[in-house]
């Protein structure tokens, strides 16, 4: 009996070879698809500039936004406002409007590094706080265990910050 058994599982078997090898060709399966990513907010146009912050006032003005990380050169209405990156000190300034109370053309920055176009206009913690631009063009984020009050940007926008925020122009600081 189990001779049979042996054969017909034998012959089964052979069966099933021949007819896998004659049967058609079955279509590949189709890779799975990833599905389609759901709506989202629309990211901002880098081309455009960033509006600026509502909460920042009126009329001509320097507007900085710590948690953007970016400032606003707000001329007279109608004007277009210059905007540009920043890279923030480690003390920050208080939310709220500041007048530009003193400017340097070139000094050593509170990190030791050369900058200029130095436009300060406030205090905290006894550090002074201001916008300026290395004079080596570098934008490295500052060491946090050391305490300044550079605003710092590219030497470009700082010339535009140097030409526009002239003594008593008002700094308005937003979160």
């Amino acid at each position: 009996m189990a001779g049979l058994t042996v054969a017909a599982l034998a012959a089964v078997g052979f069966l099933g070879y021949q007819a896998s090898a004659t049967a058609p060709a079955r279509p590949a399966k189709a890779a799975p698809q990833a599905p389609a990513p759901a709506p989202g907010p629309a990211r901002p146009d880098p081309s455009k500039p960033a509006a600026v912050p509502a909460d920042s006032g009126t009329g001509v003005r320097v507007v900085y936004s710590v948690s953007q990380k970016r400032v606003w050169l707000v001329g007279e209405d109608g004007q277009e406002p210059k905007s540009f990156a920043v890279v923030p000190s480690t003390v920050h300034p208080v939310p709220g409007s500041y007048p530009v109370g003193s400017r340097s053309g070139t000094v050593t920055g509170s990190d030791g590094v050369p900058i200029e176009h130095v436009v300060r206009f406030a205090t905290t913690d006894g550090i002074a706080i201001g916008f300026s631009a290395r004079v080596d063009g570098a934008l490295p984020q500052p060491d946090q265990t050391k305490k300044t009050g550079g605003i710092r940007m590219s030497r470009a926008d700082g010339d535009a910050m140097w030409a526009f925020a002239t003594i008593n122009t008002k700094v308005v600081v937003v979160p």
